[in-house]
C-alpha cells in the first residue's frame, strides 16, 4: 500500500468583482502540473490578478492493490479525523436543547394574560360589543342551571341540619345557620363551579380550536389583538355576571330550606327569616360578591390562557377543555380558603343574637 500527501497553499483567481468577506474556501482539482492553472486560463487572459490565500484541506490518497483486475484502486480519506468524537462547529451550551415544561409555561401564561387583561381595562381598550355578547352568554343563559342546582343544594342542606337543631330545641337557629352558610360559603362556590363547568370549557373550547385554525394569527394580520377582541370581553363579561348569579342562587337556596324546613319538620317560615334577619350581616353578602368576582376571574382567565396556547388539532383542544376546567375548580377551593381566612378570621359571634 502506498500513501500520498498533496497541499496546495495558494491558489490563483482572476476576477472583475470579488466580494472580500471570503473567510475560507476548499478547493479540489486535478491536474498534471499545478503551476500551469491559471496562467494557461483563457478566462483569466487580460484581466488583473488577485493572489488570495485560501487554506485547503488536508487530504491523504490512499492506493490499495484491487485483488480482482490487478490495477490499483485509490481511495482519498481526510486528514483531519475527529478521534475523540468531539462536536464540530460552535459549542453548544447546557440549556441549548433543553425546553420548558408544558405545564411550567402554560402556568406561566396565566399571570401574562391577566396582566395584559388588567392593562387593557385600565386603558380603556375594551370591545363592548363583544362583552356585551358574552354577558348575555354568561348571565341570562346560565341562570337556569345555577338555579336548580342552588334549590337542590339547599334542600339537601336543610334535610342534614333542620332536622337535628329541631331535636336539640334550636328552632330558632336554623335560619341563621342556613343564611351564614348560603352566603359565605355554599352560594358563591357551588355558583362558580357550574359556570366552570358551562362556561370555562366553552371559553376553552373555542380559544383552542381558534388557536389550532390559526384564526388568533389572522386577527393580527388584519390588526386585531386578540387580548382585547377575544379574551378581555370574556374576562369582563364573567366578572360581572357571576356576582349576580350568586344573589339569584342565595335567594333561591334560602326558599327552597324554608320551604322544606316548614313542610317536613314543621319549622315557620317566619322564625327562620328572623333567625336569618339577626345573624345576617351586610359584610356577608359583600364578601360573597367579592368571592364571586375573584371566582370568575380564575374560571376566565385560566380558560382563555389554555384556549390560547392549545397545541396538537383536535385531540389537543379536548385535552385543553379538560384542563382548564380542572385547574379552574382547583383554583376555585384555594381562593375560598385563602378569602375565607382573610374575610371572616375574627368572626364566631353572629349566632349569639339569634338564640
Amino acid at each position: 500500500m502506498q500513501t500520498a500527501s498533496y497541499s496546495h497553499p495558494l491558489f490563483y483567481i482572476a476576477c472583475r468583482n470579488f466580494i472580500s468577506n471570503v473567510k475560507s474556501s476548499s478547493v479540489s482539482f486535478h491536474a498534471s502540473n499545478h503551476s500551469q492553472l491559471v496562467p494557461n486560463c483563457a478566462f483569466n487572459k487580460g484581466l488583473p490578478k488577485k493572489i488570495f490565500s485560501i487554506p485547503l484541506k488536508q487530504s491523504r490518497l490512499l492506493v490499495l492493490p484491487n485483488t480482482g483486475d490487478g490495477h490499483p484502486s485509490a481511495s482519498a480519506a481526510d486528514s483531519e479525523i475527529n478521534t475523540n468524537h468531539a462536536p464540530n462547529g460552535r459549542s453548544e451550551t447546557i440549556l441549548s436543547n433543553w425546553s420548558p415544561p408544558r405545564y411550567l409555561w402554560r402556568g406561566l401564561s396565566v399571570p401574562i394574560v391577566a396582566g395584559q387583561v388588567i392593562m387593557k381595562i385600565l386603558k380603556g381598550k375594551i370591545h363592548w360589543r363583544n362583552t356585551l355578547q358574552q354577558l348575555e352568554r354568561v348571565g341570562p343563559k346560565s341562570v337556569g342551571v345555577c338555579l336548580l342546582t342552588a334549590a337542590f343544594v339547599g334542600m339537601a342542606f336543610a334535610v342534614q341540619f333542620v332536622r337535628e337543631f329541631t331535636r336539640l330545641g334550636l328552632n330558632r337557629s336554623v335560619g341563621g345557620v342556613l343564611a351564614l352558610a348560603f352566603s359565605r360559603e355554599l352560594s358563591p362556590v357551588i355558583t362558580s363551579i357550574v359556570v366552570a363547568g358551562r362556561i370555562g370549557s366553552a371559553f376553552a373550547a373555542e380559544l383552542g380550536t381558534m388557536q389550532v385554525s390559526e384564526q388568533t394569527d389572522t386577527l393580527r394580520v388584519l390588526g386585531s389583538d386578540p387580548v382585547d377582541y377575544l379574551i378581555t370581553p370574556r374576562v369582563v363579561a364573567t366578572c360581572i355576571a357571576l356576582p349576580l348569579l350568586t344573589l339569584l342562587c342565595f335567594t333561591l337556596g334560602m326558599a327552597s330550606s324554608c320551604l322544606l324546613a316548614e313542610g317536613v319538620y314543621g319549622v315557620s317560615i317566619n322564625i327562620i327569616m328572623d333567625s336569618a334577619r339577626r345573624a345576617l350581616r351586610s359584610w356577608d353578602i359583600i364578601s360573597a360578591m367579592i368571592k364571586s368576582q375573584v371566582f370568575g376571574a380564575i374560571i376566565s382567565i385560566v380558560s382563555c390562557a389554555w384556549g390560547v396556547t392549545t397545541l396538537g388539532g383536535a385531540k389537543g383542544v379536548g385535552e385543553s377543555t379538560t384542563s382548564a376546567v380542572v385547574i379552574s375548580l382547583v383554583g376555585i377551593f384555594i381562593a375560598d380558603f385563602a378569602l375565607s381566612c382573610f374575610f371572616f378570621q375574627g368572626v364566631g359571634d353572629q349566632l349569639k343574637n339569634c338564640i
